[in-house]
């Protein structure tokens, strides 16, 4: 469709109504839009106002209807229970339809929330599809997440059903999901009316009479039900990311802009065909498994792999070059994290020497930043390009890329290379006027946002505007800092708030800080992001005693990691923590974050002229020395 990267691009900006108009004509629509673009009530945009249409009718019925009834549409590989099963789109339909008609017979109806708290198993896709299917906005929940995190988000969501499983399963044993779940809707004032529970034979979960219900027994019974149609800007679903003040934001995705960004995404981001096997190496408890494990390779008419598994250890650093192998995998997508555990483990990549893997073409990386040693050493075991791209959970799919299936583009390590189509990025500084090439400041999106970015957050259109448009009027501020190169590639820089990277996860150090601060000795605490070779970032607090508090800083530490835990789960990894006599400040009380992350990072820094006691940072740099941090 595109001759050049340059033509595409030049359109979606130019043209938006055109270059989306064509797009969405690869949806299958129940009725057509009225039009591309709603912007009478700016900034809350709406693509494809009046049409109709199912996400769940695009993933599965369009592709049983049209001959690919027999094709696999999962194959779910699971190291930790030696399973490997595939899954038709006809068989996926099949479930799919009946886990619908449980929903609908439990009295779920359009509009109605549904929780999912699930492993990496063939039913949470299920579950997550059954929603679509008639029109009920899910809220997936990462398996495994502390209660008190859980609690937060059925509170906010208010479900009338969650979905889970007895258990999760990890290299070092189950992880019973039972508990955690009781516990979260103790805490949680709203009480879904049921919980359907899946039975893995590894754990069996008490049921509680009259509320839950096993998810065999009702499967077994239930009457498929068909596809509601919705609107295009109906929410198809809530997924709820970190917020710098430790309360998560419940993004709102729509059906119609989704499914028309994703499909788009499928050919000219990713450069696969219908019928290749797609590979997104994540969890669907985030956006990388809403939009790339679930529903874009369906919605497109791909193999997707449900891995539940690790990269190293289930059981050894081979285990993503035997998945490739065995499944004949075109395109991996993962975060650098993986890689580089795999890099750790066998860093001359010896174990890829038991496999064959000419089916891969690519390996995309997202989620963090990837560094050069890393893109240099895959690049070269693999032999195939590795493509860093940028995208968040607020968008929903990237921002920026080297789209494979329209042209090509030279790759720069460093760089997660150019815009893709739709989104106009603009380099700002601090008074919010655009900077030239390889300027430093603030990356923001020019309104509109693209399909698929998130509409608002969940029921709070006021803190939507606050948190991402409110700075810069008529713009999405990315909460990332980078420059564009007099090339056009885009370099991303770091965060310029206290949301962290962990592993591609991410996670407030404001939250963390508000948990350290509940401790009965500490008077003030301070956590921040800190560039770690394997995970990208890690946390590390720093804490100050009250007075007349003796308390040997080991004991602190153990102590703080611990509500760290008890609180957020063991995903936070908070495990070192500095007690020190005071936190650097300005003279307003500001604590100077940026300045410790480049203490502990061994980058230079100036002394800001605002600083209290400039005498404070060296106590900082003896306290991260001590811990192994700063050179």
């Amino acid at each position: 469709m595109y001759n050049s990267y340059d033509e595409a691009y030049k359109l979606s900006v130019e043209n938006r109504d055109k270059f989306w108009g064509e797009a969405a004509e690869a949806v299958q629509w129940d009725k057509k839009w009225d039009k591309v673009l709603d912007d009478s009530r700016v900034p809350f945009y709406k693509w494809f106002p009046g049409g109709r249409m199912n996400t769940c009718y695009n993933a599965l019925d369009y592709h049983v209807e049209n001959g690919r009834g027999e094709q696999t549409a999962i194959i779910y590989d699971s190291p930790v229970t030696s399973t490997i099963q595939k899954i038709t789109y006809r068989e996926l339909l099949d479930e799919v339809s009946k886990c619908a008609g449980v929903l609908t017979s439990l009295g779920v109806k359009k509009g109605d929330r549904v929780i999912t708290y699930m492993p990496m198993i063939p039913q949470a896709v299920t579950a997550i599809l059954a929603c679509a299917r008639i029109g009920a906005i899910h809220s997936v929940v990462f398996g495994g997440f502390a209660p008190n995190e859980l609690a937060i988000r059925i509170e906010d969501a208010k479900p009338k059903v969650v979905i889970s499983a007895s258990c999760g399963i990890e290299p070092r044993g189950p992880i019973p999901y039972k508990p955690l779940l009781d516990k979260a809707i103790d805490l949680s004032t709203h009480k879904p009316e049921k919980c359907i529970i899946f039975q893995r034979p590894q754990v069996t979960a008490p049921l509680i009479e009259g509320r839950d219900l096993d998810w065999h027994i009702v499967m077994k019974d239930a009457s498929p039900v068909g596809c509601t149609t919705v609107a295009a800007t109906d929410p198809l679903y809530i997924l709820y990311t970190s917020g710098t003040t430790g309360v998560p934001k419940g993004v709102v995705r729509d059906n119609g802009g989704h499914a028309v960004a994703l499909k788009w995404s499928m050919k000219y981001i990713y450069g696969v065909e219908p019928g290749d096997v797609y590979w997104a190496a994540s969890d669907v408890g985030w956006v990388v498994g809403h939009s790339y494990i679930v529903y874009a390779p369906l919605l497109y008419g791909c193999t997707t792999v449900l891995y539940e598994g690790k990269p190293v250890g289930t059981p050894d650093p081979g285990a993503f070059w035997r998945v490739i192998s065995q499944h004949n995998v075109k395109v991996l997508f993962t975060a650098p994290t993986a890689i580089r555990a795999i890099k750790k483990e066998d860093p001359d990549g010896n174990y890829l020497k038991n496999y064959d893997i000419p089916s891969l073409k690519y390996l995309f990386l997202a989620g963090e930043r990837l560094d050069p040693d890393t893109y240099h050493w895959a690049g070269d075991l693999l032999h195939v390009p590795v493509v860093d791209h940028w995208w968040q959970t607020e968008t929903g799919w990237p921002i920026a890329a080297n789209c494979m299936g329209i042209e090509e583009l030279p790759l720069k390590p460093g760089s997660p290379t150019k815009p893709v189509p739709g989104y106009n990025i603009q380099i700002l500084d601090e008074s919010g006027r655009e900077l030239g090439p390889d300027k430093e400041g603030i990356i923001a999106v020019k309104l509109p946002l693209p399909p698929c970015c998130l509409t608002t957050l969940w029921q709070k259109d006021e803190h939507y505007v606050d948190s991402y448009l409110k700075e810069f009027e008529g713009y999405y501020v990315t909460g990332d800092g980078g420059f564009i190169d007099k090339d056009g590639y885009l370099f991303i820089m770091g965060r310029i708030d206290d949301v962290i990277n962990v592993a591609g996860h991410r996670l407030s150090t404001g939250g963390m800080e508000e948990i350290i601060s509940t401790h009965p000795d500490i008077a003030e605490c301070a956590v921040v992001g800190v560039e770690d070779s394997l995970k990208g970032q890690v946390p590390v607090g720093f804490a100050v005693m009250k007075a007349g508090k003796d308390r040997k800083p080991e004991d602190v530490q153990k102590e703080v990691v611990g509500m760290i835990r008890s609180e957020l789960g063991a995903i936070a990894c908070l495990n070192r923590v500095c007690v020190i006599p005071r936190l650097p400040k300005t003279r307003s009380g500001k604590v100077l974050r940026s300045t410790i992350r480049k203490i502990a990072d061994s980058k230079p820094y100036t002394i800001p002229s605002t600083i209290e006691d400039p005498e404070v940072l060296k106590e900082i740099d003896r306290a991260l020395k001590d811990i192994g941090y700063a050179k």
